[in-house]
């Protein structure tokens, strides 16, 4: 059958397979293309989760990128930290990606100690971010705020977010979610502003009590808390036992001594923050 035959079969072949080749090639390089403005979104939403859980914003979805880019450059500083050691890594790798570092054998470790965050292991080192002072100088060593990078199982998901803590290394400054696959109206009710408003001003550890994991008091309550753990607890989600009790236990986890804990430590030695313990 000749091929000038524009109804041939192999003539319908071969225009349905240049056009399957122009199509995909046409998809790919919109892909490659979009690539870095995909990053740099997903770069300045984490950005902006930190602005808001370190409260340095009184609207931070109103922020422009390049309005989040400046308020980071200018109040935050961020350091990759040896979880284990609570030391700071010397010149370390700008393109580290802690979730790839918690897959890989060679830069994890395993998730131990009595609280369960729902997953068998954690990256060594991570980044923490150091809150300055409006108008600080670039040499001035000095922060407000902490800002700790904190994840663990929902229901649906593992949520990922950030817990900012106060100078005083025992109280909380605010908590958001970036990522989860909660169900909305129950779980994902970690994104609620009433929510997440409740946890502002909470302690972690209690109060006079060395930090220590057996005085770790942060955490979600079922219902209302009780008078004596309000100072530490909020009420959980409506409807959302299991994601409450994942929020609880990877607050712990990661306030713990298998977490932030020797970090924390290390911190309050320098600053002399005793969390009114003289062995805080």
């Amino acid at each position: 059958m000749p091929l000038n035959d524009k109804d041939s079969i192999a003539n319908t072949f071969i225009v349905s397979l240049v056009l399957c080749i122009v199509c995909s090639l046409l998809v790919s390089g919109a892909a490659v293309s979009l690539k870095p403005r995909q990053e740099r979104n997903k770069l300045l939403d984490r950005q902006k989760n930190i602005i808001a859980a370190a409260g340095l914003a009184e609207d931070p979805d109103s922020l422009s990128g390049d309005e989040i880019e400046e308020l980071f450059r200018s109040r935050v500083v961020r350091q990759l930290l040896d979880i284990d050691t609570g030391e700071y890594v010397e010149d370390p790798d700008k393109m580290y990606e802690p979730r790839k570092a918690a897959k890989d054998p060679e830069r994890n470790t395993p998730v131990e100690g009595q609280f369960d965050i729902g997953n068998k292991e954690r990256e060594k080192q991570t980044w923490v971010y150091l809150i300055k002072a409006e108008g600080a100088s670039e040499d001035d060593a000095s922060f407000e705020q902490v800002v700790l990078p904190i994840y663990g199982r929902g229901l649906w998901s593992t949520l990922y977010g950030y817990v900012a803590v106060e100078h005083d290394l025992q109280t909380i400054q605010g908590l958001t979610y970036y990522e989860h696959a909660e169900t909305p109206g129950l779980g994902g009710e970690v994104e609620n502003p009433i929510w997440k408003a409740k946890w502002i001003g909470k302690k972690i550890w209690e109060e006079g009590a060395p930090r220590e994991d057996d005085n770790l008091k942060i955490g979600v309550a079922k219902g209302a808390p009780p008078t004596e753990l309000a100072p530490y607890e909020v009420d959980g989600l409506s409807g959302a036992t299991i994601t409450s009790r994942g929020v609880d236990s990877m607050l712990k986890y990661w306030f713990s001594d298998n977490g932030f804990g020797p970090y924390i430590k290390k911190l309050a030695s320098q600053q002399g923050a005793s969390n009114g313990s003289p062995n805080g």
